[in-house]
C-alpha cells in the first residue's frame, strides 16, 4: 500500500485561520456579555472624556486626588440628573403611546378618505401593511423602551467612570514598572490615547450642541417631551448618515398628531438647519479627514456592532470602529488595514511612535 499523503498547511496560513478562530470566538464572547460590555463601554468613553478637565486641573497644580474628586463629584451630579430626567420623559412618553398610536391610525385613515376624495384611490388595507405610523410610532416605543435598560443602570455607569477615573492617575505609573522598555511603547499609547480623546471629545461637544439646539427649537414649538428628544438627537449624533433622521421621526410623529402639519414641518426644518450646520459643516473642520471612515465602513459597522452589542451597539458604532482605526494606524504592520477603512487614501506622513515602539 501507498503510504497517504497528508497536506500541510502553510505556517502563514495556519496563522489566518488561528486569527479568524480567534476573532470568531472573541465575537461570540462579546455578544453573550453585551449586557454588561454595554456598560463598560459607556463608562470608558465618557470617562475618556473627563480625563480632560482632570488633565487640565492637574496641570494647574491641583493634586491629583483633589482633581478626581472635583471631576467625580460634577459627573456624579450632573449624571444623575440626567438619569433621572431621561428617565421621567420616557416613562411619560410610554405612557402616552398608545393615545397617541390611536391618534396616528385616526389620522391615517382621514388621510386615505382624502386621497379617494381627490381620485386617488388607495387601499386602506395595502397602506396600513407597509405604511402605518402607529406601527412607527410603536417602533419608537420599542426603541426607548431599550433605551430606559441602559438608563435604569446609568447610576452603575457612572460609578464605574468615578473607579475608571481614580484608576487613571496612576495607571502609566503601573504601565513604567510593567513594561520592558516604557519610554518608547508610553509614547505610542500616548499618541493613541490623545487621538482617541480628541475624537471623543469633538464628537461628544457637537452632539450636545445638537441636542440643546434640538431641545431649545422644539421647545419653543411646543413639541412635548422636548428634553427627551434633545437627549435621543444627542446619542444618535454619534450615528452618521442616518443618526439624524432616526432621531426626527419620534417628535415629528408627535408634533403632527399634537399640532398639525405645520408644527411638525417647523420641527423638520430645525432637524435639517441644525444637522446641516453643525453635523456637516461645523463638525468635519473640527475632526478632519484623519479620523474619518468610509461609508461603507460606517454602515457596515452599524449592522456589526449592532448584532453584537443590540441598539445600543448601533450608536457605539462608529466611536468603536474610529478607535480600532486609530489603534491599527499606530502600528506599521496594520497601518494598511486604517487606510482600507478610511474614507480616501491619506497623504503620506511621518508618525513619530506606533504603539509597539518603532518609529
Amino acid at each position: 500500500m501507498e503510504p497517504t499523503e497528508h497536506r500541510v498547511v502553510p505556517p502563514r496560513a495556519a496563522r489566518h485561520l488561528v486569527m479568524v478562530a480567534s476573532l470568531v470566538v472573541i465575537i461570540a464572547g462579546m455578544r453573550a456579555a453585551s449586557s454588561v460590555l454595554v456598560l463598560f463601554l459607556l463608562a470608558a468613553f465618557f470617562a475618556a472624556v473627563c480625563t480632560v478637565p482632570l488633565t487640565w486641573l492637574q496641570r494647574r497644580a491641583v493634586p491629583s486626588r483633589l482633581a478626581v474628586g472635583v471631576v467625580a463629584g460634577t459627573i456624579l451630579a450632573l449624571g444623575s440628573l440626567l438619569v433621572v430626567l431621561v428617565a421621567l420623559s420616557v416613562n411619560r412618553f410610554l405612557g402616552d403611546l398608545p393615545t397617541n398610536q390611536e391618534r396616528l391610525s385616526a389620522l391615517t385613515t382621514s388621510a386615505i378618505g382624502w386621497l379617494n376624495a381627490h381620485g386617488v384611490h388607495v387601499s386602506a388595507e395595502a397602506l396600513r401593511q407597509h405604511f402605518d405610523l402607529a406601527k412607527l410610532m410603536g417602533f419608537v416605543g420599542a426603541m426607548l423602551t431599550g433605551l430606559s435598560g441602559v438608563i435604569a443602570d446609568g447610576f452603575l455607569v457612572l460609578i464605574t467612570i468615578v473607579f475608571i477615573l481614580l484608576e487613571a492617575s496612576g495607571f502609566p505609573r503601573k504601565l513604567r514598572a510593567a513594561l520592558a522598555d516604557p519610554e518608547q511603547s508610553l509614547a505610542g499609547l500616548r499618541e493613541f490615547g490623545d487621538a482617541a480623546r480628541r475624537y471623543l471629545l469633538i464628537k461628544s461637544l457637537v452632539g450636545v450642541a445638537v441636542g440643546a439646539a434640538i431641545g431649545l427649537w422644539l421647545w419653543i414649538l411646543g413639541v412635548k417631551y422636548a428634553f427627551l428628544w434633545g437627549f435621543l438627537a444627542f446619542l444618535l449624533n454619534f450615528v452618521p448618515y442616518i443618526g439624524c433622521y432616526i432621531a426626527a421621526i419620534p417628535p415629528l410623529l408627535l408634533a403632527l398628531v399634537e399640532q398639525g402639519t405645520w408644527p411638525a414641518l417647523l420641527a423638520l426644518l430645525g432637524y435639517l438647519v441644525v444637522n446641516a450646520v453643525l453635523g456637516y459643516l461645523v463638525e468635519p473642520r473640527l475632526m478632519g479627514a484623519q479620523l474619518g471612515l468610509s461609508a461603507l465602513v460606517v454602515f457596515a459597522s452599524l449592522l456589526i456592532w449592532g448584532w453584537v452589542l443590540g441598539p445600543v451597539g448601533m450608536i457605539l458604532s462608529v466611536p468603536l470602529t474610529v478607535l480600532l482605526r486609530i489603534a491599527l494606524e499606530a502600528r506599521d504592520d496594520t497601518r494598511w488595514i486604517a487606510v482600507l477603512l478610511a474614507p480616501e487614501p491619506p497623504e503620506k506622513r511621518k508618525v513619530p511612535h506606533t504603539l509597539d515602539g518603532r518609529r
